[in-house]
């Protein structure tokens, strides 16, 4: 069954990326523990607006813990309290009656604030255009059996590809390096026999992309712990790896053309 809790919420509202922002205190009262977090947000906002309050600006879509929009900093720690949980997943039974709860966006150069507690992520779009994909011929779609993949390789791939790009990793890692969903994200194809045509053009490409944006990992790990799908560091051990053979043999292959 059911309680309800009475919260003190700390809100971050900011007009935009320009805008000078502040916390609003909200007394959170009667929110079902049965509730998610951006459940008992939208209760929030309901309440917000019978205020004639403007509500909370927040980025969602799935609700599954899939599409890794919803990204919050909880208490000061990226998606809150519980390890392995996106934001949507984050249920109001790990909170008690009568806390305070500080809630702010993720806190990242990279990551400019749109408006309140949303962010702008392009940054891992760019990534991604730099090489996140692989070339692959059109016409009737193969069998599934045509290319054989040993199942440790398949697994390993399948372990990257969990990766939600939420942001997570940036907004914990004090330096807001961007390796684990890089690593990620090359992880899941340059294993694959599918990714091989552009696995050193899609390293070089893609690391040097995300420099731009990032800082440099220090190897806090403290992205892997605030990573809802736990993904590994042995991930960005890989993408170091790949990095360094990619800039040799791009710079051969340079030099053959």
């Amino acid at each position: 069954m059911s309680r309800m809790l009475q919260l003190k919420l700390r809100i971050w509202r900011q007009g935009g990326p320009a805008s000078r922002g502040s916390f609003l205190d909200v007394d959170a009262h009667d929110i079902p523990t049965d509730a998610s977090f951006l459940e008992m947000l939208d209760i929030v906002n309901e309440r917000l607006l019978e205020d004639g309050i403007e509500p909370v600006v927040f980025a969602h879509d799935c609700r599954e813990g899939i599409c890794g929009t919803c990204g919050l900093m909880i208490n000061g720690r990226a998606h809150g309290p519980e390890l392995g949980t996106a934001t949507c997943q984050l249920h109001m039974r790990k909170f008690k009656d009568g806390d305070e709860i500080v809630i702010e966006p993720f806190r990242a150069a990279a990551f400019p604030v749109v408006r309140d507690l949303m962010v702008d992520r392009r940054a891992f779009d760019r990534i991604i255009e730099a090489g996140g994909y692989i070339s692959a011929p059109t016409g009737t779609a193969p069998d599934a059996n045509e290319i054989l993949i040993p199942k440790d390789v398949a697994d390993f791939s399948m372990d990257a590809a969990q990766c939600i790009g939420c942001g997570a990793c940036v907004a914990a890692c004090p330096n807001s390096a961007a390796q684990l969903f890089t690593a990620a994200k090359l992880g899941h194809l340059n294993v694959l026999p599918q990714g091989q045509p552009e696995r050193w053009r899609r390293t070089e490409a893609m690391v040097e992309t995300m420099e731009q944006y990032f800082g440099s990992c220090t190897n806090h790990g403290e992205c892997h712990t605030a990573c809802p799908k736990e993904i590994s560091l042995d991930f960005i051990a890989l993408l170091n790896r790949d990095y360094i053979k990619a800039k040799t043999k791009n710079r051969r292959l340079a030099s053959q053309a």
